[in-house]
């Protein structure tokens, strides 16, 4: 027997093999799942159902087909069905605080429908969604079951530890849930959900059922569920009380919601450090580099608002627009979701602390450069705050983007820059004299080919146009 991630094993999706009914792989760019005789009885049981294809229609489910093929280490799969593919996975532990909310909302929302037809899901994890732009969509099939009378929701406490508890932290405590969710694999307990949130101002708002009750019933059967299922069918559990648990849920999460205003980069977007001539000029130079061609992903780094992930989103497949600042990327993913711009996908991501591989031997969730290769990565504005904020050298800073095996347009801004001065006041006398236009610009010629060079009118910021060097 081998584990996941090694053997044949490998050829599995690193993230699938908590089913033991189905599993995923990729044959190219093919996204293909092998299910088991009980699940494929399941599948013929979805697909009979109205939700189902409403759902597809939608676009709250990933598209899916019966197909013959072989599976890539000969299991005999009862059936084989392969999905449309998304460009980019992605994990909670990336995502705003309305990003998970409306993962949540979909889970619920299918999940209700499904019940209504007699079908259920076995689970309730983030890691079944996935984002086309901002659009949340359900992507694992398998996870939809026959309904059996006087069992429980299964996916109950996962929900509430990976979506609800995590909400909630964010929207009553202002508590980001990001560190919490890539500090687990599981997300947080209900025990740790009580501890932090204890106190009685939120009993009204769902504390109650969710927290102190799931946290006591954890105690009590110390996180296994036999005796809780014994006991529901004694209380008479049936249909009517879990399409209720479900309503209530939806309710509450819909109505969360998270009002802090105040962040260092939230007023970015007015850009007042940028004459005008600057920003209009900066903005003509990434325009004539992203249209030369298109690219099938984009990186924009320090991404903020997105004026310039709209700008590569014109001549892009896909773009990450990727900020350390929770609340900027919540705010551009409103944005993009209200307008209806498709192909950004906004997230929370830190280069100076990215994300690490989680889960099961650090694989079962790879980071983010093994889930992205970027065609084109924008790093306008950045590598100051990295080297001035963050005391990573520029030499690593150029080595990171080297190695991400892409075209990059580069922004330096010079020694004189006044967003340079003002970080540099920030720190002891001399710390980062060896940060300067001059010294950055000889470790870029060291790593990359200069197809382009342009200063900005101000005269203190330098756009790069770059190529590794072969």
């Amino acid at each position: 027997m081998t584990d996941p991630g090694r053997g044949p094993e490998s050829v599995y999706d690193s993230g699938s093999f908590r089913d033991p009914n189905s599993r995923v792989w990729r044959d190219g760019s093919r996204v293909l799942r092998g299910l088991n005789e009980t699940a494929a009885a399941d599948y013929a049981a979805l697909t009979a159902t109205r939700f189902y294809r409403g759902a597809c229609k939608a676009k709250d489910l990933v598209s899916s087909e019966v197909v013959e093929t072989a599976s890539p280490d000969a299991s005999d799969w009862a059936l084989v069905l392969e999905h449309g593919p998304v460009d980019v996975i992605t994990y909670a532990h990336e995502w705003s605080f309305s990003m998970l909310q409306d993962a949540a909302s979909l889970t619920l929302k299918l999940l209700r429908a499904a019940i209504d037809e007699d079908m259920t899901s076995k689970d309730a994890t983030p890691y079944n969604v996935q984002f086309v732009g901002t659009r949340p969509t359900f992507i694992d099939i398998g996870s939809f079951e026959t309904h059996r009378a006087g069992e429980p929701w299964w996916g109950y406490r996962q929900f509430c530890q990976m979506f609800l508890y995590p909400l909630m932290f964010t929207a009553y405590k202002d508590l980001p849930h990001q560190p919490w969710m890539r500090g687990a694999v599981d997300g947080i307990t209900p025990e740790q959900a009580r501890r932090v949130l204890q106190g009685r101002r939120h009993a009204s708002r769902g504390m109650v059922p969710h927290v102190w009750l799931h946290a006591k019933a954890d105690r009590r059967f110390s996180g296994g569920s036999a005796g809780t299922v014994k006991d529901l069918k004694r209380a008479g559990y049936n249909k009517k009380i879990y399409v209720g648990l479900v309503d209530r849920l939806r309710k509450l999460v819909d109505n969360l919601s998270w009002n802090r205003s105040d962040s260092e980069w939230a007023d970015y977007s007015e850009r007042s450090h940028y004459a005008s001539n600057d920003l209009l000029s900066k903005a003509d130079f990434v325009r004539g580099v992203v249209a030369q061609r298109q690219r099938s992903q984009v990186w924009d780094i320090g991404a903020n608002d997105g004026m310039f992930s709209r700008i590569a989103a014109q001549h892009a497949d896909a773009v990450l627009a990727l900020d350390a600042d929770a609340l900027v990327v919540d705010r551009l993913y409103r944005a993009l979701r209200e307008d209806g711009t498709e192909g950004i996908i906004p997230l929370v991501v830190n280069l100076a602390d990215p994300t690490p591989g989680i889960g099961w031997r650090g694989t079962e969730r790879p980071p983010l450069t093994e889930r992205s290769k970027p065609a084109l990565v924008l790093a306008l504005a950045v590598i100051h705050h990295l080297a001035l904020t963050h005391n990573v050298p520029t030499a690593a800073i150029l080595d990171f983007l080297f190695d991400l095996d892409a075209e990059v347009v580069l922004e330096v801004p010079a020694e004189s820059d006044k967003m340079v001065k003002r970080l540099k006041s920030h720190k002891r006398a001399g710390t980062h004299d060896a940060y300067t236009l001059g010294t950055i610009e000889a470790q870029i010629n060291q790593r990359f080919d200069v197809r382009q060079r342009s200063e900005l009118p101000g005269g203190t910021r330098v756009l790069f146009d770059l190529t590794p060097k072969t």
